[in-house]
């Protein structure tokens, strides 16, 4: 079964948590802390496989998951990392964040492998915070939570030409003339349901990849019949080989349907109307002779290479073939995949240090920006020592200042990020007993 589209739910692994440990050794008098640092959690990794030519197995498990990192350990050993999770999808493939529609990654030549989800990074350990002055730290880090997200895969055929037409011009007899693929092939119209690759052999050694791609309609380009489905396979291909029915048995204008296919293609994309293209005038065994050399005489003076052929007798088939070779030879190499939205990509650090504080609807308080909220995510709030130094942090960067200029009162709850807090409308100097609450 062809299945060119899946969503799936991915998630990293956390770091580990660093540890609190005291070196307690006969002959090392104050041996000071050596609590170790957490591993680093396993990342959720795409990579390329050749031999993969469909997303089918995406269709039968949706969630996937890679090892948290192993917490840190006393002598300051540093805690084992979590192993990656691979997900092994064929070439072409391209993945986005079904929430946003961001692109996280393009799997074209030459990029083979991807992180879609990032693991979290690890908590420090007690020996990473002693000072001079703080001599014996009783607190560590926890390990950041993993990235989280739904990811929609796309795969994209890796083709160098694009055999495009009207249902039941001849693409699947085509295909199947000049390779070694073998579609479905039948007198009515969208026999063919998904594309087919071939891949051609003009002379040993010397060989491309055509794509049959499903019959377009009008409307294509807004989802009408096989809609996007089709168009996206066409984003990849090098050439456009246009096939036109000049039978005479359809009842079609083949000018018509050039133009309309044309037109519906542009609509998609302003790209692929700019690549080369080539046009086989098919079915000329039982052709109408007329019909063909009016078709030929209009498309070759609006300057396109026009080859007469007929797929079931294989007349003409040879030298549209080179044709299609001679053009893929002269044109420059494929351009690199398309990079990354900016949208996925890391903010700046002067971001991360932001925050804004607001009132819910509820009466709590929200305080948002990503640093404070990575500092609580890594704050064992069950430890009064990191508690103590966390609410610190708090006060110095300001948040409590600014909860009282807003009007917070003594008790009201504060929340950053998963994490709630007791509002206290005095000094940390002045208080030995924090208050905090796990979210």
């Amino acid at each position: 079964m062809f299945v060119d589209e899946a969503v799936v739910e991915v998630r990293a692994g956390d770091g580990g948590s660093g540890a609190v440990a005291f070196r307690r050794e006969k002959y090392v008098p104050r041996g000071g802390p050596s609590g170790g640092d957490g591993g680093r959690g396993g990342s959720v990794v795409l990579e390329v496989d050749p031999n993969l030519s469909t997303l089918l197995d995406f269709r039968y498990r949706r969630h996937y998951k890679a090892e948290r990192g192993g917490d840190g350990l006393s002598k300051d050993m540093i805690g084992k990392d979590g192993a990656d999770t691979v997900l092994r999808v064929p070439p072409g493939t391209a993945a986005y964040d079904a929430e946003s529609g961001a692109l996280l990654a393009d799997l074209a030549p030459p990029i083979t492998r991807a992180v879609i989800a990032r693991g979290g990074n690890p908590g420090r350990g007690n020996a990473r915070f002693a000072t001079s002055i703080h001599q014996t730290p009783r607190f560590a880090e926890k390990g950041e939570p993993g990235e989280q997200r739904r990811v929609r895969l796309e795969l994209k055929l890796m083709a160098d030409v694009g055999l495009l037409g009207f249902p039941s011009v001849g693409k699947s007899t085509l295909i199947a003339a000049v390779s070694a693929a073998r579609p479905k092939i039948a007198d009515y119209p969208f026999t063919t349901l998904v594309p087919n690759l071939g891949v051609v052999e003009v002379e040993p050694h010397r060989s491309f990849v055509m794509a049959d791609l499903p019959g377009l309609i009008e409307g294509a380009s807004e989802g009408v019949g096989l809609g996007h489905r089709f168009l996206r396979h066409v984003v990849r291909t090098r050439v456009l080989a246009h096939l036109l029915d000049v039978s005479g048995l359809s009842g079609r204008d083949p000018l018509d349907d050039f133009h309309l296919l044309n037109r519906e293609i542009a609509l998609y994309s302003e790209r692929l109307a700019a690549l080369p293209q080539v046009v086989a005038l098919n079915k000329i065994d039982v052709g109408d002779a007329a019909l063909a050399a009016r078709v030929e005489r209009e498309l070759g003076g609006q300057g396109y290479p026009v080859y007469p052929v007929s797929a079931a007798t294989r007349e003409g088939v040879g030298r549209f073939v080179y044709a299609l070779w001679t053009m893929l030879k002269e044109m420059p190499p494929p351009e690199p995949p398309a990079p990354p939205d900016e949208t996925i990509r890391a903010q700046p650090r002067e971001d991360e240090r932001a925050w804004e504080a607001e009132r819910t609807g509820t009466g709590e308080w929200n305080v948002r920006g990503k640093g404070l909220e990575r500092l609580v995510a890594k704050t064992d709030l069950d430890n009064q020592h990191g508690l103590r130094r966390l609410q610190r942090f708090l006060e110095r960067a300001g948040v409590n200042r600014r909860l009282r200029e807003l009007g917070a009162q003594e008790g009201d709850t504060v929340r950053i990020g998963s994490a709630e807090f007791d509002y206290l409308d005095e000094d940390i100097e002045e208080h030995d007993h924090p208050r905090g609450r796990r979210g």
